[in-house]
């Protein structure tokens, strides 16, 4: 478990870093993908799934 939550968190630090140089290259967008199946494997994966399902029904929610 201490593996996975420090690849989890070096894999996020490079993703920011990545984002915000503006410049996502092939291996950069293998190191976010990367991140998501550590993140899915992860203990915070049902708390992502909570947010974004209350996201996804707040945004379907809302009316024009």
């Amino acid at each position: 478990m201490a593996i996975s939550i420090s690849i989890v968190l070096l894999l996020t630090i490079l993703t920011a870093i990545f984002l915000r140089s503006g410049k996502l290259k092939f291996s950069h967008a293998l190191v976010c993908g990367l991140l998501g199946f550590y993140l899915a494997s992860s203990s915070l994966a049902p708390e992502i799934h909570n947010g974004l399902s209350g996201a996804a029904d707040v945004v379907s929610s809302v009316r024009p």
